[in-house]
């Protein structure tokens, strides 16, 4: 027996989707991100603009260590299930990004896994 995955249904013109697995809430039109570069780390948050390989975030956290997630990809549709091991810097208000090579939409699942954790300080 063959398994189908369903990511969405339709019924009477209304699409439905899976609990947690539509893309983040979005603050004054701008999505929830996760945005891997090439030298600067890994960072989430509001995506402001995007120009090339610049990117600049708003409420950015820098992921400096993640568990719970095999990949970026899980961590920005599923969040993080092992919280304890994960090393989240604080916010910061806005951060220019110079060499994204990655930007992830995130669920609202996986953003508020994110955003609940506590800040890792020195």
């Amino acid at each position: 027996m063959t398994k189908v995955k369903v990511d969405e249904i339709v019924i009477e013109g209304v699409t439905y989707v899976p609990k947690g697995s539509q893309s983040a809430t979005l603050k004054d039109g701008m999505p929830f991100v996760i945005v891997r570069t090439y030298s600067a780390g890994v960072h989430a948050g509001y995506l402001k603009e995007r120009n090339g390989k610049e990117v600049t975030l708003l409420e950015s956290i820098r992921i400096w260590k993640w568990a719970g997630a095999a990949s970026l990809s899980q961590l920005a549709m599923e969040g993080t299930n092992d919280p304890g091991n994960c090393k989240f810097a604080m916010p910061v208000n806005t951060i220019l990004l110079t060499e994204a090579i990655e930007i992830i939409d995130m669920t609202d699942t996986a953003k508020q896994s994110v955003q609940k954790l506590a800040t890792w300080k020195n």
